[in-house]
């Protein structure tokens, strides 16, 4: 991990650190399920993870909703627009761009598996209805 990445999460509660620590692993996973690299990164200030063919997946816990983790794609994609449809009762949606997650609950990992994956596949199914879903 980023040192930048370590500095800005040692500030989380311990509860969101670990909800944090969780999806990064399961960011980790499915790139190694799909035998793709994870580039790590600082943007906006949030963690970025990027694997080549995708578009970035971004982490960050912000005070404004300090029950929720939240994770943030590029507002240009049809992402969150298609995760509405796909799984809509898996997170809460805040526009085109952020989806967020209780971090006093168990953590979504089946629907953070897809949300990843389609993510990380993005360049190849950006024209397939639902993006292959």
């Amino acid at each position: 991990m980023l040192p930048e990445i370590q500095r800005k999460i040692a500030t989380y509660p311990d509860d969101v650190r670990a909800h944090f620590s969780a999806v990064e692993a399961l960011i980790y996973e499915v790139a190694e399920s799909l035998d793709k690299s994870v580039e790590e990164s600082v943007k906006w200030g949030e963690a970025s993870y990027l694997v080549k063919g995708g578009t970035a997946i971004r982490i960050d816990w912000k005070t404004r909703s300090p029950e929720s983790l939240c994770l943030f794609f590029n507002c240009k994609t049809l992402l969150i627009d298609t995760f509405r449809e796909v799984l809509p009762d898996a997170f809460e949606y805040q526009g085109n761009r952020e989806l967020r997650f209780p971090v006093h609950s168990p953590l979504p990992v089946e629907p953070l598996r897809i949300c990843i994956a389609a993510a990380m596949r993005y360049q190849t199914r950006k024209h397939d209805p639902l993006l292959g879903l």
